[in-house]
């Protein structure tokens, strides 16, 4: 795979701040000065030559050494300067480079935004892969960073809904689809770049990625994503149909955040994921309709929230999903609908917490849990015992925690 090409000098290093040109010539040759005098004071102690022997003649092979000598500091005094003058040319080349690769990203910029704007939605298809295009290419990560801002407002834009293809509408209803189309493109390509190693050409790994308030309403695919940097949101995004895979990604750094996100069609899938690092926030979110897994997925280290979650439709999976370090809060989240099940699931590390969290509607499973390790709480949890639960608590290793009401614990 063909690695990033060398970074540009950071906006810190974009202005030349070069010395005057006699300081710095000045300056590098008494530093060599008092280098070399260093070193050939050094040795001559290393050698014990503490003292000189006077000559009162000075023979042919002395005065040869003493013009050698002559020549060698001439030589060397020419070798600065040039060295000097090269290390100065390469600075002003580099920021010319910069300077007129600038000058080219903007005027391409600056295109692929009047297509965004175009109402033709092939010329808005054409913006938008021109966009990606540019954040590849970008000469600097603010660049690049500015480009997906772009492509993340678009989708924020608000937008028409499908009028229905009944034979009054066809029309208006081709041109939602088209549109649609737009949308969707923008998130293939978003998974594409989430999927590139760090590092490597093309990857967007470590940059923001702004979904607050998306409608994600079609298949995208975000499997083998990594997002282990920056700031990623999905806040209030809606997931309502279609279906949007975060198989086997993972979740190692940064802050990544479903607060208020609705879930009420379609499937999201986190089987297999992987939340070992950083923040990942599913605080508030709803679940209300369709399928959401994170059947599988690993929960290893940082912190990931569901506080104050409503589980109130569809059905949502934690089967076999492990628990082995980190901190997993449910603090106040409400199941009062359609199912929630944690069917064989792995308590075997993490501190997690279900405290306040409420029971008393839909079907919510534990069955084949093991609580194996880590710390597992159920204070101040109401309504009713969740299914499995109490099987599993008598069969624990280690302590779980559960309110008086759900005393005693035998099945």
């Amino acid at each position: 795979m063909t690695l990033n090409r060398r970074p540009w000098p950071s906006s810190d290093d974009r202005e030349l701040r070069l010395w005057n040109v006699g300081r710095v010539l000045t300056l590098a040759f008494l530093t060599s000065l008092a280098v070399a005098a260093t070193v050939f004071y050094t040795g001559w102690d290393l050698l014990g030559a503490r003292e000189l022997k006077p000559e009162r003649r000075i023979d042919s092979k002395t005065l040869f050494d003493l013009v050698k000598l002559s020549f060698g500091v001439v030589a060397g005094a020419g070798a600065l300067v040039a060295l000097v003058v090269a290390y100065r040319r390469q600075r002003v080349d580099e920021a010319g480079a910069y300077r007129e690769a600038t000058r080219l990203h903007t005027e391409r910029f600056s295109q692929a935004v009047d297509k965004l704007g175009s109402d033709s939605p092939a010329v808005r298809l054409g913006g938008v892969h021109a966009l990606a295009g540019l954040a590849d290419d970008a000469p600097d990560d603010n660049l690049r960073q500015t480009c997906i801002d772009v492509l993340c407002a678009y989708l924020q834009l608000p937008f028409t809904p499908d009028p229905g293809d009944d034979p009054g509408h066809q029309e208006e209803h081709h041109r939602y689809l088209a549109f649609r189309k737009v949308r969707h493109t923008i998130l293939r390509l978003i998974g594409d770049h989430y999927r590139r190693p760090k590092g490597t050409h093309r990857s967007w790994q470590g940059c923001d990625l702004d979904l607050t308030g998306v409608t994600i309403d079609g298949t995208i695919d975000l499997k083998n994503a990594n997002f282990s940097g920056g700031r990623v949101s999905f806040d209030d995004a809606t997931f309502s149909g279609g279906r949007v895979s975060f198989d086997d990604a993972t979740f190692s750094g940064g802050r990544v955040s479903f607060a208020g996100a609705s879930f009420s069609g379609g499937r999201v899938s986190f089987a297999g994921a992987t939340f070992s690092g950083g923040h990942v926030y599913f605080v508030g979110a709803t679940f209300s309709g369709g399928r959401v897994s994170f059947g599988d997925a690993g929960f290893s280290g940082g912190r990931v929230s569901f506080a104050s979650a409503r589980f109130s439709g569809g059905h949502v999976s934690f089967a076999s999903a492990t628990f082995s370090g980190g901190h997993v809060y449910f603090l106040g989240a409400t199941f009062s609908g359609g199912h929630v099940n944690f069917l064989g699931a792995m308590f075997s590390g993490s501190e997690v917490s279900l405290g306040g969290v409420r029971f008393f509607g839909g079907a919510v499973s534990f069955d084949g849990v093991r609580f194996s390790g880590g710390t597992v709480s159920f204070t101040e949890a109401t309504g009713q015992v969740p299914s499995g639960l109490r099987a599993a608590v008598t069969t624990a290793s280690a302590p779980v925690a559960l309110p008086d009401t759900w005393l005693p614990v035998n099945p």
